[in-house]
Protein backbone atom coordinates (compact mmCIF):
# COMPACT_ATOMS: atom_id res chain seq x y z
CA UNK A 1 0.00 0.00 0.00
CA UNK A 2 2.70 2.66 1.35
CA UNK A 3 4.84 1.52 -2.57
CA UNK A 4 1.59 2.16 -4.31
CA UNK A 5 1.30 5.47 -2.75
CA UNK A 6 4.81 6.74 -3.27
CA UNK A 7 4.67 5.17 -6.64
CA UNK A 8 1.50 7.33 -7.63
CA UNK A 9 3.00 10.53 -5.68
CA UNK A 10 6.60 10.25 -7.83
CA UNK A 11 4.53 10.02 -10.93
CA UNK A 12 2.27 12.53 -9.80
CA UNK A 13 4.43 15.31 -8.79
CA UNK A 14 7.92 14.74 -8.47
CA UNK A 15 8.59 13.23 -12.13
CA UNK A 16 6.50 16.37 -13.83
CA UNK A 17 8.60 18.81 -11.32
CA UNK A 18 12.35 17.11 -12.05
CA UNK A 19 11.03 17.26 -16.02
CA UNK A 20 10.22 20.52 -15.47
CA UNK A 21 13.52 21.79 -13.72
CA UNK A 22 15.52 20.03 -16.09
CA UNK A 23 15.31 21.89 -18.81
CA UNK A 24 15.16 25.51 -16.99
CA UNK A 25 18.31 27.96 -16.46
CA UNK A 26 20.69 27.46 -13.27
CA UNK A 27 19.48 30.62 -12.00
CA UNK A 28 15.82 29.67 -12.14
CA UNK A 29 16.26 26.63 -10.09
CA UNK A 30 18.34 27.99 -7.66
CA UNK A 31 15.38 30.69 -6.92
CA UNK A 32 13.40 27.82 -7.01
CA UNK A 33 15.56 25.97 -4.53
CA UNK A 34 15.60 28.91 -2.49
CA UNK A 35 11.86 30.17 -2.60
CA UNK A 36 10.98 26.71 -1.44
CA UNK A 37 13.26 26.40 1.60
CA UNK A 38 11.58 29.92 2.74
CA UNK A 39 8.20 28.48 2.31
CA UNK A 40 9.04 25.59 4.25
CA UNK A 41 10.51 27.31 6.90
CA UNK A 42 7.07 29.59 7.08
CA UNK A 43 4.91 25.80 7.27
CA UNK A 44 7.78 24.66 9.98
CA UNK A 45 6.66 27.83 12.08
CA UNK A 46 3.37 28.15 11.69
CA UNK A 47 2.98 24.62 12.71
CA UNK A 48 4.75 25.01 15.50
CA UNK A 49 7.17 23.00 17.75
CA UNK A 50 4.83 20.19 18.29
CA UNK A 51 5.04 19.30 14.71
CA UNK A 52 8.13 19.48 12.45
CA UNK A 53 8.64 20.03 9.01
CA UNK A 54 12.32 19.92 8.99
CA UNK A 55 12.74 16.44 7.13
CA UNK A 56 11.21 18.85 3.90
CA UNK A 57 14.38 20.43 3.84
CA UNK A 58 16.16 17.82 2.12
CA UNK A 59 13.75 17.95 -1.45
CA UNK A 60 15.13 21.47 -2.35
CA UNK A 61 18.86 20.38 -1.33
CA UNK A 62 18.33 17.25 -3.28
CA UNK A 63 16.72 19.33 -6.90
CA UNK A 64 19.84 21.77 -6.57
CA UNK A 65 22.30 18.68 -5.89
CA UNK A 66 20.55 16.86 -8.93
CA UNK A 67 20.41 19.75 -11.63
CA UNK A 68 22.25 22.03 -10.51
CA UNK A 69 25.55 21.04 -8.76
CA UNK A 70 26.72 20.30 -5.16
CA UNK A 71 28.28 24.04 -4.37
CA UNK A 72 24.59 25.40 -5.14
CA UNK A 73 23.68 22.68 -3.13
CA UNK A 74 26.12 22.96 -0.29
CA UNK A 75 24.92 26.40 0.47
CA UNK A 76 21.22 25.94 0.24
CA UNK A 77 22.13 23.49 2.78
CA UNK A 78 24.19 25.86 5.39
CA UNK A 79 21.25 28.12 4.45
CA UNK A 80 18.39 25.96 5.44
CA UNK A 81 20.37 25.29 8.61
CA UNK A 82 20.41 28.78 9.75
CA UNK A 83 16.73 29.48 8.69
CA UNK A 84 15.73 25.87 10.84
CA UNK A 85 17.60 27.09 13.75
CA UNK A 86 16.22 30.83 13.68
CA UNK A 87 12.77 29.68 13.12
CA UNK A 88 13.04 27.08 16.30
CA UNK A 89 14.11 30.10 17.97
CA UNK A 90 10.97 32.05 16.69
CA UNK A 91 8.79 29.93 17.55
CA UNK A 92 10.00 29.65 21.18
CA UNK A 93 12.20 26.46 21.70
CA UNK A 94 14.09 26.79 24.68
CA UNK A 95 18.03 25.24 24.95
CA UNK A 96 19.48 24.84 28.51
CA UNK A 97 22.97 24.26 26.84
CA UNK A 98 24.22 26.07 24.01
CA UNK A 99 25.66 22.81 22.69
CA UNK A 100 22.33 21.35 22.25
CA UNK A 101 21.79 23.48 19.03
CA UNK A 102 25.59 23.28 17.73
CA UNK A 103 25.04 19.50 17.85
CA UNK A 104 21.99 19.81 16.00
CA UNK A 105 23.09 21.97 13.33
CA UNK A 106 26.49 19.80 13.29
CA UNK A 107 24.32 16.70 12.42
CA UNK A 108 22.59 18.63 10.09
CA UNK A 109 25.27 19.69 8.23
CA UNK A 110 26.96 16.27 8.04
CA UNK A 111 23.72 14.53 6.90
CA UNK A 112 23.53 16.77 4.21
CA UNK A 113 27.04 17.08 2.89
CA UNK A 114 27.05 13.50 2.52
CA UNK A 115 23.08 13.62 0.89
CA UNK A 116 24.12 16.24 -1.75
CA UNK A 117 27.90 14.40 -2.26
CA UNK A 118 26.03 11.06 -3.05
CA UNK A 119 23.09 12.74 -5.34
CA UNK A 120 25.93 14.65 -7.21
CA UNK A 121 27.76 11.89 -8.05
CA UNK A 122 24.89 9.71 -8.97
CA UNK A 123 23.70 13.01 -11.10
CA UNK A 124 27.15 12.39 -13.22
CA UNK A 125 26.56 9.05 -13.43
CA UNK A 126 23.17 9.41 -15.07
CA UNK A 127 24.67 12.17 -17.24
CA UNK A 128 27.32 10.57 -18.30
CA UNK A 129 25.11 7.54 -19.00
CA UNK A 130 22.83 8.81 -20.78
CA UNK A 131 25.53 10.33 -23.07
CA UNK A 132 26.85 6.86 -24.00
CA UNK A 133 23.22 6.15 -24.45
CA UNK A 134 22.68 8.83 -26.93
CA UNK A 135 26.08 8.40 -28.46
CA UNK A 136 25.01 4.34 -28.89
CA UNK A 137 21.59 5.41 -30.39
CA UNK A 138 23.15 7.57 -32.61
CA UNK A 139 25.96 5.05 -33.57
CA UNK A 140 23.10 2.14 -33.86
CA UNK A 141 21.47 4.93 -36.46
CA UNK A 142 23.80 5.27 -38.57
CA UNK A 143 24.59 1.85 -38.46
CA UNK A 144 20.91 0.91 -39.64
CA UNK A 145 20.92 3.45 -41.98
CA UNK A 146 24.28 2.20 -43.76
CA UNK A 147 22.65 -0.93 -43.59
CA UNK A 148 19.06 -0.07 -45.23
CA UNK A 149 21.14 1.59 -47.69
CA UNK A 150 23.62 -1.04 -48.81
CA UNK A 151 20.17 -2.94 -49.40
CA UNK A 152 18.51 -0.55 -51.03
CA UNK A 153 21.72 -0.68 -53.61
CA UNK A 154 21.72 -4.38 -53.52
CA UNK A 155 18.65 -4.69 -54.58
CA UNK A 156 19.13 -1.80 -57.16
CA UNK A 157 22.24 -3.55 -58.45
CA UNK A 158 19.94 -6.95 -58.59
CA UNK A 159 17.58 -5.42 -60.51
CA UNK A 160 19.55 -3.85 -62.94
CA UNK A 161 21.58 -6.98 -64.02
CA UNK A 162 17.96 -8.49 -64.11
CA UNK A 163 16.89 -6.08 -66.60
CA UNK A 164 19.97 -6.17 -68.51
CA UNK A 165 19.86 -9.97 -68.80
CA UNK A 166 16.29 -10.32 -69.54
CA UNK A 167 16.89 -7.07 -72.36
CA UNK A 168 19.92 -9.48 -73.74
CA UNK A 169 17.79 -12.34 -73.96
CA UNK A 170 15.10 -10.59 -75.99
CA UNK A 171 17.33 -8.42 -77.88
CA UNK A 172 20.37 -11.40 -78.47
CA UNK A 173 19.15 -14.33 -77.73
CA UNK A 174 15.61 -14.47 -79.12
CA UNK A 175 16.24 -12.75 -81.72
CA UNK A 176 19.30 -15.30 -82.81
CA UNK A 177 17.24 -18.23 -82.33
CA UNK A 178 14.50 -16.75 -84.79
CA UNK A 179 16.61 -16.27 -87.27
CA UNK A 180 17.92 -20.25 -86.35
CA UNK A 181 14.41 -21.16 -87.16
CA UNK A 182 13.54 -19.13 -90.13
CA UNK A 183 16.76 -20.55 -91.72
CA UNK A 184 16.11 -23.78 -90.37
CA UNK A 185 12.25 -23.60 -92.22
CA UNK A 186 13.83 -22.77 -95.27
CA UNK A 187 15.97 -25.76 -94.95
CA UNK A 188 12.68 -27.96 -94.16
CA UNK A 189 10.54 -26.22 -96.98
CA UNK A 190 13.99 -27.30 -99.38
CA UNK A 191 13.71 -30.68 -98.11
CA UNK A 192 10.34 -31.12 -98.31
CA UNK A 193 10.31 -29.69 -102.24
CA UNK A 194 12.87 -32.57 -102.88
CA UNK A 195 11.05 -35.63 -101.00
CA UNK A 196 14.42 -36.34 -98.85
CA UNK A 197 13.31 -38.28 -95.84
CA UNK A 198 14.70 -36.09 -93.45
CA UNK A 199 12.66 -33.08 -93.93
CA UNK A 200 10.24 -34.61 -91.18
CA UNK A 201 13.35 -34.12 -88.62
CA UNK A 202 14.37 -30.80 -89.88
CA UNK A 203 10.61 -29.68 -89.64
CA UNK A 204 11.20 -31.10 -85.86
CA UNK A 205 14.19 -28.86 -85.29
CA UNK A 206 12.17 -26.27 -85.80
CA UNK A 207 9.60 -26.83 -83.87
CA UNK A 208 12.18 -27.57 -80.63
CA UNK A 209 13.84 -24.09 -82.07
CA UNK A 210 10.23 -22.13 -81.68
CA UNK A 211 9.48 -23.40 -78.21
CA UNK A 212 12.95 -22.49 -77.50
CA UNK A 213 12.25 -19.04 -78.13
CA UNK A 214 9.43 -18.60 -76.59
CA UNK A 215 10.85 -20.29 -73.02
CA UNK A 216 13.73 -17.39 -73.93
CA UNK A 217 11.05 -15.31 -74.32
CA UNK A 218 8.93 -15.74 -71.19
CA UNK A 219 12.49 -15.87 -69.33
CA UNK A 220 13.39 -12.65 -70.50
CA UNK A 221 9.63 -10.92 -69.05
CA UNK A 222 9.93 -12.83 -66.14
CA UNK A 223 13.98 -10.66 -65.13
CA UNK A 224 12.37 -7.65 -66.82
CA UNK A 225 8.52 -7.56 -66.22
CA UNK A 226 6.68 -4.78 -65.74
CA UNK A 227 6.38 -2.25 -68.77
CA UNK A 228 6.66 1.80 -68.02
CA UNK A 229 3.00 2.18 -68.20
CA UNK A 230 0.78 3.10 -65.53
CA UNK A 231 -1.04 -0.58 -66.22
CA UNK A 232 1.88 -2.50 -66.61
CA UNK A 233 1.59 -4.17 -63.38
CA UNK A 234 -1.73 -5.74 -63.60
CA UNK A 235 -0.40 -6.65 -67.29
CA UNK A 236 2.02 -8.53 -65.89
CA UNK A 237 1.03 -9.98 -62.95
CA UNK A 238 -2.04 -11.27 -65.28
CA UNK A 239 0.31 -13.01 -67.67
CA UNK A 240 2.81 -14.38 -64.44
CA UNK A 241 -0.47 -16.40 -63.52
CA UNK A 242 -1.16 -17.79 -66.37
CA UNK A 243 2.55 -18.39 -66.99
CA UNK A 244 2.37 -19.82 -63.56
CA UNK A 245 -0.29 -22.35 -64.16
CA UNK A 246 0.67 -23.78 -67.30
CA UNK A 247 3.74 -24.27 -66.29
CA UNK A 248 3.51 -25.57 -62.53
CA UNK A 249 0.26 -27.49 -63.18
CA UNK A 250 -1.95 -25.68 -60.79
CA UNK A 251 -4.90 -23.10 -60.13
CA UNK A 252 -3.06 -19.44 -60.24
CA UNK A 253 -5.36 -16.95 -60.71
CA UNK A 254 -4.75 -12.86 -60.51
CA UNK A 255 -7.78 -10.89 -58.90
CA UNK A 256 -7.89 -7.00 -59.67
CA UNK A 257 -11.90 -6.10 -59.28
CA UNK A 258 -11.12 -2.38 -60.46
CA UNK A 259 -8.26 -1.07 -62.22
CA UNK A 260 -5.04 -0.02 -60.07
CA UNK A 261 -2.74 1.87 -61.75
CA UNK A 262 1.25 2.22 -60.45
CA UNK A 263 2.19 4.98 -62.54
CA UNK A 264 6.09 4.65 -60.57
CA UNK A 265 8.03 1.81 -62.20
CA UNK A 266 10.61 1.23 -59.21
CA UNK A 267 7.02 0.42 -57.00
CA UNK A 268 5.76 -1.70 -59.89
CA UNK A 269 9.00 -4.01 -59.67
CA UNK A 270 8.97 -4.23 -56.29
CA UNK A 271 5.29 -5.63 -55.99
CA UNK A 272 5.90 -7.90 -59.21
CA UNK A 273 8.74 -9.60 -57.15
CA UNK A 274 6.82 -9.60 -54.32
CA UNK A 275 4.55 -11.65 -55.90
CA UNK A 276 6.65 -14.02 -57.70
CA UNK A 277 8.57 -14.59 -54.44
CA UNK A 278 4.92 -15.35 -52.75
CA UNK A 279 3.74 -17.74 -55.26
CA UNK A 280 6.96 -19.24 -55.40
CA UNK A 281 7.15 -20.12 -51.62
CA UNK A 282 3.18 -20.99 -52.05
CA UNK A 283 4.56 -24.20 -54.67
CA UNK A 284 7.73 -25.08 -53.42
CA UNK A 285 7.02 -24.54 -49.43
CA UNK A 286 3.48 -24.77 -48.92
CA UNK A 287 2.82 -27.57 -51.78
CA UNK A 288 -0.57 -25.45 -52.73
CA UNK A 289 -2.20 -26.35 -55.70
CA UNK A 290 -4.52 -22.76 -55.64
CA UNK A 291 -2.76 -19.67 -55.69
CA UNK A 292 -4.71 -16.06 -55.33
CA UNK A 293 -2.95 -12.54 -56.62
CA UNK A 294 -5.08 -10.04 -55.29
CA UNK A 295 -4.16 -6.35 -56.26
CA UNK A 296 -6.59 -3.51 -54.63
CA UNK A 297 -7.06 0.03 -53.74
CA UNK A 298 -8.05 -0.14 -50.12
CA UNK A 299 -8.27 4.09 -48.99
CA UNK A 300 -5.07 5.81 -49.48
CA UNK A 301 -3.32 2.29 -49.72
CA UNK A 302 -2.85 -0.11 -52.41
CA UNK A 303 -2.67 -3.99 -51.02
CA UNK A 304 -1.23 -6.49 -52.87
CA UNK A 305 -2.21 -10.26 -51.17
CA UNK A 306 -0.97 -13.63 -51.84
CA UNK A 307 -3.25 -16.75 -50.88
CA UNK A 308 -2.97 -20.34 -51.28
CA UNK A 309 -4.46 -23.32 -49.91
CA UNK A 310 -1.24 -24.68 -49.06
CA UNK A 311 0.12 -26.51 -45.78
CA UNK A 312 0.92 -23.29 -43.88
CA UNK A 313 3.09 -21.47 -41.99
CA UNK A 314 4.69 -24.76 -40.39
CA UNK A 315 5.47 -26.18 -43.62
CA UNK A 316 9.18 -26.20 -44.56
CA UNK A 317 10.90 -22.21 -43.65
CA UNK A 318 8.13 -20.17 -44.61
CA UNK A 319 8.29 -18.45 -41.82
CA UNK A 320 12.11 -17.49 -41.65
CA UNK A 321 13.58 -17.91 -44.84
CA UNK A 322 15.65 -15.91 -47.07
CA UNK A 323 12.34 -14.76 -49.33
CA UNK A 324 10.27 -13.90 -46.77
CA UNK A 325 13.13 -11.05 -45.46
CA UNK A 326 13.55 -9.60 -49.27
CA UNK A 327 9.53 -9.44 -49.70
CA UNK A 328 9.85 -7.67 -46.00
CA UNK A 329 12.97 -5.07 -47.64
CA UNK A 330 11.31 -4.62 -51.06
CA UNK A 331 7.91 -3.54 -48.96
CA UNK A 332 10.24 -1.28 -46.81
CA UNK A 333 11.73 0.42 -49.80
CA UNK A 334 8.47 1.97 -51.34
CA UNK A 335 7.44 2.92 -47.84
CA UNK A 336 4.95 0.05 -47.09
CA UNK A 337 4.59 -2.70 -45.10
CA UNK A 338 5.09 -7.02 -45.34
CA UNK A 339 2.58 -9.21 -42.91
CA UNK A 340 2.11 -13.12 -43.39
CA UNK A 341 -0.41 -14.77 -41.33
CA UNK A 342 -2.86 -17.82 -42.26
CA UNK A 343 -5.71 -17.68 -44.84
CA UNK A 344 -8.92 -19.10 -44.89
CA UNK A 345 -10.14 -22.26 -44.28
CA UNK A 346 -6.16 -22.95 -44.66
CA UNK A 347 -2.99 -22.27 -46.40
CA UNK A 348 -0.84 -18.68 -46.31
CA UNK A 349 -1.72 -15.24 -46.98
CA UNK A 350 1.04 -12.41 -47.63
CA UNK A 351 -0.12 -9.01 -47.47
CA UNK A 352 1.77 -5.38 -48.92
CA UNK A 353 0.30 -2.31 -48.16
CA UNK A 354 1.83 0.39 -50.26
CA UNK A 355 1.06 3.99 -50.04
CA UNK A 356 -0.63 5.63 -52.53
CA UNK A 357 2.00 8.28 -52.48
CA UNK A 358 4.92 5.78 -53.77
CA UNK A 359 2.74 4.16 -56.40
CA UNK A 360 2.07 7.61 -58.12
CA UNK A 361 5.95 8.74 -57.90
Amino acid sequence: MLDSLLSRFWNRWMAPLGHWLRGRPRLQIELFCLASILLIGALDYWAGLAISLSPLYAAPIAFAAWFVGPESAFVLALFSIVYWVLGEALAGAIYYNWLAPLINCSMRAIFYAFYVVVLARLSRLQLSLEEVAEKRALLLSRETAERERLEREMLGIAEREQRRIGQDLHDGLCQHLTGTALTSQVITERLRRQGHPEAERAQRLVDLVEEAIVLARGMAKGLYPVEMRADGLMQSLEEFAGNTSELFGIACRFVCHSPVLVQDSPTAIHLYRIAQEGVSNAIKHGRATEVTILLEEAENELRLAISDNGGGMATGARGSGLGLRIMADRAKMVGGSFQVGPARPRGTELVCLVPQAAAHG
